[in-house]
């Protein structure tokens, strides 16, 4: 996909009609993934530039690490400098806010599309224990269906707990185990046996079966919607 640097709006030259074009081609490319129901990256990096913007915005003498896994030492230091140079510039941050003012509009409907696609695709997922549930279930496995897809993807998963000053956040890591040909014979229930069978490091895991009755692209889409779903399933179920 198409990608925008951190500071695309105050790197270069600070030409309104440059930036809106850098801006209107990106979009282009997060609306055709949008078309095809593909949400992610697209969704994430849009959100992403989008609270940049606002940081800037409303916070023009620092930058505000809201994503600092995307910023290296050197990309900080880089936007220190240049902020401290358009601040000193009235046109420059003229031109700057206007490109902001500008970018944040076009972006918002773009954010909204890609929030109702996912909540569509949550509302077609279906999330259902295997047998027992154990008293942590916080480690387990759960088996993926795409639509009328025989297959089932079937992932390890990892709850994590992080916290900051003010809230605890749940994530979850994932790994892929096999795949799995549903049928008569081969339902979640013997999915969850063989597993145990194999994976002796989990003797008693939770196993969730999680469906959806559409496919959607199950990399840019389906697989990222059904972790955040599982976490929240698992969380209000604990």
């Amino acid at each position: 996909m198409k990608s925008l640097g951190i500071n695309w709006f105050i790197e270069g030259s600070i030409d309104f009609e440059h930036k809106k074009y850098i801006l209107l081609d990106y979009l282009q490319e997060i609306n055709r993934h949008f078309d095809r129901s593909k949400l992610y990256p697209n969704l994430t990096d849009l959100i992403f530039h989008y609270n940049n913007l606002l940081d800037f915005k409303y916070n023009k003498t620092t930058l505000q690490q809201s994503f600092p896994q995307r910023m290296t030492k050197a990309d900080i230091e880089a936007i220190k400098l240049t902020y401290q140079k358009i601040i000193q510039d009235d046109s420059s941050m003229e031109e700057i806010e206007s490109i902001i003012s500008y970018a944040l509009h076009k972006m918002n409907p773009a954010i909204q599309t890609g929030k109702e696609i996912y909540d569509f695709v949550e509302s077609h997922l279906n999330i259902d224990p295997v047998g027992l549930v154990p008293l942590m279930p916080y480690s387990g496995y759960f088996s993926l269906r795409n639509g009328k897809e025989h297959t089932n993807w079937v992932y390890e998963y990892n709850i994590t707990i992080f916290e900051n000053k003010d809230d605890k956040f749940r994530g979850i890591n994932i790994n892929f185990i096999d795949t799995y040909e549903q049928s008569i014979t081969n339902t979640p229930e013997a999915i969850k046996l063989d597993l145990i069978r194999k994976h002796k490091h989990l003797p008693n895991p939770a196993v969730y079966y999680v469906a959806s009755d559409i496919n959607f692209p199950l990399e840019q889409t389906l697989l990222p919607v059904a972790k955040r779903s599982l976490v929240k399933y698992i969380s209000s179920a604990a």
